[in-house]
């Protein structure tokens, strides 16, 4: 089973910036719909933004102009820069992935079968 590992989570300010990455335990795994979700306590698990293979992407629209999701085809690794951080973005951030779709990367938690063990984000007013 591929793992995916994220990194670069951490505690920061509000206003403060921090960047996520994905890499898959197999370099030539590459899904076509990668993404990131994330899980407030008390609050399900939502989907942040998607990025298919070939680069389309969707946001949610609470970080539609905060968050940029990118991807490195080459070095098969995810990223999530999240700029101007809101104490409402803390929340345990995960990247997945959906081996099994072909066609549009939906925002929903259960369209993705790999998933990271996700990587804290707190930030602080």
């Amino acid at each position: 089973q591929v793992q995916l590992v994220e990194s670069g989570g951490g505690s920061v300010q509000a206003g403060g910036s921090l960047r996520l990455s994905c890499v898959p335990s197999e370099y030539y795994y590459s899904p076509y719909c990668m993404g990131w979700f994330r899980q407030a306590p008390g609050k399900e698990r939502e989907g942040v933004a998607t990025i298919s293979r070939d680069g389309r992407i969707k946001y949610a629209e609470s970080v539609t102009g905060q968050f940029t999701i990118s991807r490195d085809n080459y070095k098969n690794t995810l990223y999530l820069q999240m700029n101007s951080l809101d104490p409402e973005d803390t929340a345990i951030y995960y990247c997945a992935a959906d081996t099994r779709r072909w066609l549009s990367c939906r925002l929903i938690p259960s369209d993705y079968n790999d998933w990271g063990q996700g990587t804290q984000v707190t930030v602080s007013s």
